[in-house]
């Protein structure tokens, strides 16, 4: 179905073909495609891929009708919180990749939910069947995924106008010095390092609200709320903080060696960057109504912050 929309902002002078990529969460290849065929129009005129949009352009953009479905599917475990006709909300477990990649072409998420439905299949672009967000491999948590065509385009554009609220908790080094705050600096691709972000004078707006929940022996419990979705952003943003996430290896530090003896070996080794999406919230796409789900904090969050600092995980609202 049709997609229209107006450039905020935030998103001005980014090309076109990128911007249709990041708000309707599409591989930029296939947007480039849907360009040069003339499916893309800013002002009602055609465009090109290199095209810089404005605050205030119109954008119109025809999908081209769903390409045979290239993942097949695989059975697997799904920990599902929620399911009706339209979508599927479930937690996800850290190590478990969404969609097919460079390396990565079985053994994901999207394979799992062909297997179990199989009506996903051409719903969202190709290869990432009903996938209207993405975690990180390592990052578990809460996600929504789409059932029909008309679902997922709705999702596509509460996601894309920030319409949906997202929690995440992470365990990091140090204590902020102000227990809550927003951290805005803008987030941009690394000049040398092209798989990381960086903080970025000239990168893209980025806003990370956070709360410190509780503070001891070195490490911290952070309560996080974001209001865009850069790549890498808490992870990017923490570390600008002075606060790295424990277990990060790419923005990561080796904090770990200047705190006692008895915590260093359980912080060195933890595997994975130590972040978990909590909370989403979002309005039904078909009727509107206010959804909120939870994704239970994962028994290693808890081990790592129990064993770590000795004292209880703390409750959460």
């Amino acid at each position: 179905m049709p997609v229209s929309w107006t450039v905020e902002p935030a998103a001005a002078g980014d090309r076109l073909d990128r911007h249709v990529a990041v708000r309707l969460d599409l591989p930029r290849n296939q947007v480039q495609r849907w360009i040069k065929d003339g499916r893309v129009r800013i002002n009602g005129a055609p465009a090109k891929p290199s095209q810089a949009v404005a605050t205030g352009d119109a954008v119109d953009c025809e999908p081209e009708e769903p390409r045979e479905e290239r993942v097949a599917p695989e059975p697997g475990d799904l920990d599902l919180l929620y399911e009706d006709a339209e979508l599927v909300v479930l937690a996800k477990p850290a190590g478990l990749t969404v969609h097919p990649g460079a390396g990565r072409p079985s053994g994901t998420l999207a394979h799992r939910l062909l297997a179990r439905y199989p009506e996903m299949a051409g719903v969202g672009g190709p290869g990432r069947p009903g996938i209207v967000h993405r975690l990180d491999r390592d990052t578990s948590g809460v996600m929504v995924v789409a059932r029909t065509a008309a679902a997922y385009a709705r999702l596509a554009r509460a996601f894309a106008s920030r319409e949906v609220g997202k929690r995440y908790l992470a365990i990091a080094y140090g204590t902020p010095r102000t227990p809550e705050g927003s951290i805005t600096a803008p987030i941009g691709r690394h000049p040398s390092r092209r798989k990381e972000m960086a903080v970025r004078a000239d990168g893209r707006p980025a806003w990370t609200g956070y709360a410190t929940l509780a503070a001891r022996a070195g490490i911290a419990l952070l309560a996080l709320d974001l209001k865009t979705g850069r790549t890498h952003q808490i992870r990017v943003h923490l570390k600008s903080l002075g606060h790295p996430l424990v277990g990060d290896p790419v923005y990561g530090e080796a904090r770990w060696k200047a705190l006692p003896r008895p915590l260093q070996e359980r912080l060195r080794n933890f595997p994975r960057p130590a972040l978990h999406a909590f909370r989403l919230a979002f309005r039904h796409p078909t009727t509107g109504e206010p959804l909120a789900f939870e994704a239970p904090v994962p028994a290693d969050l808890k081990e790592l912050w129990e064993g770590g600092t000795g004292t209880g995980f703390p409750p959460l609202q």
